[in-house]
């Protein structure tokens, strides 16, 4: 990096007083040592002592050490109380309408979800070296426009060089690991195409159905309860939707067939197969749902075999 990113105020308290005793000399002159004289003889009924039998000095007591204060631990791996602290500080900050409670979760599992993950790239062989450190820190000193910039928004947002190198140390490996959790997961699958008539009544549903068994056009009744989007629900694969009726009965239908009435949370469904296919690209916005669902079952199964120990309310 081309310049170093120094933060001393963090790291430097104001100097009290130092006093340096170089010696001292007697008003009067410096005075004689005295010297016990040679072969002195001790008074009867004394016994000499040898300087060798004095007792030795009492070592002074060593000062044992105070625990740092912990927040969590994740394998043995700790946050400390003050980094998160500090993160929940600039969470609530920047997000003042949550509660403190909602905060403290986000917190937690954030610095929970991050551990799993950069201890998971270090098994698997990746480390953040310094040049690679060194290459992550020139990027953010070019996007916030300098060293002074960024100095300013670590001071702004309680952060000391030594902390911001830890925390981006964790996302980097956070993010190596996210990349091979997400490369698994496929970008073609078998995909269908849907269209739905969406009714809010049981009743008015089952009539609807009704027509449709008696001859009614599919698509002159979709276009009578949607007539902007005709019902259409795009292509989807299996593991997309919220609701799991809906994809099974979707992927049991075969081209042009309609189901019968499925009711859901949202309401009652009534299913027609415009096509399937048994590799279809998927959507951008399908493809990022599903990686974000890869991610959170990974983050699941790994909380159940990790040993995480959260250490504060």
């Amino acid at each position: 990096m081309s310049q170093k990113i120094t933060l001393k105020h963090f790291f430097f308290s104001t100097l009290t007083s130092f006093i340096l005793l170089a010696g001292f000399a007697a008003c009067q002159g410096t005075p004689t040592p005295f010297v016990p004289p040679q072969g002195e003889t001790t008074l009867p009924g004394e016994t000499p002592v040898s300087p060798n039998t004095l007792a030795p000095p009492t070592p002074s007591p060593t000062a044992t050490p105070t625990p740092i204060p912990l927040a969590l631990t994740v394998n043995g791996e700790a946050i400390t109380l003050a980094e998160y602290d500090a993160s929940l500080a600039r969470l609530l900050a920047a997000q003042p309408d949550l509660t403190p409670e909602d905060a403290r979760t986000r917190v937690m599992d954030e610095f929970i979800n991050q551990l799993l993950l950069s201890q998971a790239a270090t098994q698997n062989g990746f480390t953040v070296d310094k040049p690679l450190l060194d290459e992550r820190i020139q990027t953010l000193v070019t996007e916030i426009g300098g060293t002074e910039a960024l100095n300013t928004w670590l001071t702004a947002n309680g952060y000391t060089e030594e902390l911001f190198q830890l925390e981006l140390r964790r996302a980097i490996a956070a993010a190596w690991m996210r990349d091979q959790i997400v490369a698994g997961v496929p970008t073609t699958a078998e995909q269908v195409h849907i269209r739905q008539i969406l009714l809010f009544s049981s009743a008015e549903a089952n009539n609807v159905y009704a027509q449709i068994q008696s001859g009614t056009p599919f698509d002159l009744m979709v276009s009578y309860y949607d007539p902007v989007s005709l019902g259409d629900l795009g292509w989807f694969p299996r593991g997309y939707l919220a609701e799991p009726v809906i994809e099974e009965t979707a992927f049991a239908l075969e081209p042009g067939n309609y189901s019968a009435v499925i009711e859901t949370s949202v309401g009652f469904h009534i299913l027609q197969l415009v096509e399937r296919q048994p590799d279809w690209p998927l959507e951008y916005n399908v493809l990022m749902s599903l990686q974000e669902k890869a991610i959170r079952t990974w983050l699941e199964q790994q909380r159940t075999t990790n040993t995480i120990s959260v250490l504060v309310p």
